[in-house]
């Protein structure tokens, strides 16, 4: 059994900054690319950031120049810095992780959402 657990979500002014964290732990036997992913009322999940295990990133041109994801391979743990924080980045973030069990299967986890709300 794999599971992600989030944190660092909440309320917070516009152009204020928080850090989102999220930990797989369980029955891994590597992980491959891992991903923040969010979904606003009324608005489809979309890709926020995505980092591969050897450290190449992905971001979606909303959050370029504000937003930095990074992970420690040690510690099964993804961060999403969120700087200069707009009430548009207001959503529901997902954590995603692409994990290697028993050595050959592949399953994509997903953590359970933590709520960003951006206002003043």
């Amino acid at each position: 059994q794999v599971q992600l657990v989030e944190s660092g979500g909440g309320l917070v002014q516009p152009g204020g900054s928080l850090r989102l964290s999220c930990a797989a732990s369980g029955s891994i036997f590597s992980i491959n690319a891992m991903g923040w992913y969010r979904q606003a009322p009324g608005k489809q999940r979309e890709l926020v950031a995505a980092i591969t295990s050897g450290g190449s990133t992905n971001y979606a041109d909303s959050v370029k120049g504000r937003f930095t994801i990074s992970r420690d391979n040690a510690k099964n743990t993804v961060y999403l810095q969120m700087n200069s924080l707009k009430p548009e980045d207001t959503a529901v973030y997902y954590c995603n992780a692409n994990i290697v069990v028993a050595m050959i299967y592949e399953y994509d986890y997903w953590g359970q959402g933590t709520q960003v709300t951006v206002s003043s």
